[in-house]
């Protein structure tokens, strides 16, 4: 067991990273919203700087320094303003066009392996600073991106979680998900149990039981603690990792969920085999009684089995015919398909008995307020893809090769 985690953290280096979280004390005893105003200053202390950098650049020293003042608070505001408009989804950063394939070889670069069986979910923080990964060997472990170290996360023992007397195979992992500030990690499986983790200690916090069937997904709602959880018992829960309780459960689908997404607005983003994806809408009036309405979109004949928000009135999904769709909370049927994008062709496809597990997309992503997504499928293929024509259509750009089920 300790050779296999050669690369990961030996003893010292664990009980080096226990005692510097340990002398950092005041900052275990911060909540998430005093980290949120710090963090916050910081941000506003670096857009400060730029702005000085740029004033500095046109050299213009006959300015007196109230006027200089003024101009550094305008580009700040204009900044700030800038990234707002993106994160609303009301502007696009135009990435796609600019984009420059990796030089890598013809099956992509293998960069470390710790876990014994296939990996089923990833996670990243949105510094970019840690990844996760988990497995259907049960393992589940934090990466550091940058040197490629990873630390374990050790389970509970059976009889302090809510797993005790479930199967071996229980242990899987098949669903991650990291929050904004990274503190809180939540991970599913099989067990019918949502596992919240510490992030700076990889210890488990908590287990919220409440499902009856697989965790197949989960999303934290962007900028907040709220986590929601799909499940193959065909409803949607949602939960607060900050006070560590159940909030409410979403009913509608007619068959499992098998993903979740949601950004920062109070809606979420839910794909079932019953072929529809739905848009909840949930509020939370003065006395915190949650309430959803929901829209309901149709217009595939296959299953859909992957979605993900680009703004907060479009999305991505993708079926097991291998067709990647475009969405608008405007329509209730999809604003474009690109069919066969992963898999056979659609004559081959019909044709095939077996149903073609090559073009069954399982995955599919976006840069965050650009116009780059990505589909990934069984065909062991990733495929870039351009949002064009005021998020109406999809132009594919780039594919990369991976030797996996994606």
């Amino acid at each position: 067991e300790d050779d296999f985690f050669d690369g990961a953290s030996s003893e010292e280096e664990n009980a080096a990273r226990e005692e510097e979280v340990a002398d950092d004390g005041e900052d275990l005893e911060e909540t998430v919203h005093e980290k949120k105003v710090r963090l916050a200053k910081a941000y506003l202390e670096k857009l400060k700087a730029k702005a000085a950098e740029e004033e500095e650049d046109q050299g213009d020293e006959e300015v007196g320094e109230d006027e200089r003042q003024g101009r550094r608070d305008s580009v700040v505001a204009d900044l700030l303003r800038q990234e707002q408009l993106e994160e609303s989804g009301k502007i696009q950063r135009k990435i796609a066009s600019r984009l420059l394939l990796p030089e890598v070889p013809s099956e992509g670069n293998l960069l470390i392996r710790k876990h014994r069986l296939s990996v089923t979910a990833l996670a990243l923080t949105e510094d970019e600073k840690w990844g996760f990964s988990g497995s259907k060997d049960g393992l589940l472990l934090q990466w550091d991106v940058e040197t490629g170290k990873c630390f374990r996360y050790e389970r509970p023992k059976p009889e302090k979680s809510a797993e005790a007397g479930k199967k071996p195979s229980s242990s899987r992992i098949l669903a991650l998900a990291v929050d904004s500030s990274g503190r809180y990690l939540a991970s599913g499986g099989p067990d019918r149990s949502v596992h919240l983790w510490d992030v700076r200690t990889q210890a488990h916090i908590q287990a919220f039981p409440g499902h009856r069937g697989a965790i197949t997904s989960l999303a934290f709602r962007q900028g907040t603690t709220q986590l929601f959880s799909g499940s193959s018992d065909r409803t949607l829960k949602l939960w607060s990792a900050e006070d560590r309780s159940y909030m409410d459960t979403l009913f509608g689908h007619q068959s499992e969920l098998v993903s979740v997404d949601c950004l920062r607005q109070e809606r979420v983003l839910s794909a079932g085999r019953d072929r529809t994806l739905r848009l909840w809408k949930v509020f939370h009036f003065v006395a915190q009684v949650p309430e959803e309405t929901q829209l309901v979109f149709r217009g595939y004949t296959a299953s859909i089995e992957s979605c993900c928000c680009i703004t907060n009135g479009e999305f991505l999904s993708g079926a097991d015919d291998g067709s990647v769709a475009l969405w608008s909370a405007l329509r209730k049927k999809p604003v474009y398909i690109a069919k066969s994008a992963h898999g056979p062709k659609v004559e081959e496809h019909r044709n095939a008995s077996c149903g073609a597990i090559e073009a069954w997309v399982g995955a599919v992503a976006t840069c965050r307020g650009s116009d780059l997504v990505a589909s990934g499928a069984g065909d062991g293929k990733i495929q870039l893809w351009s949002v064009e024509d005021g998020n109406k259509s999809l132009k594919p750009l780039h594919t990369l090769p991976a030797v996996s089920f994606l």
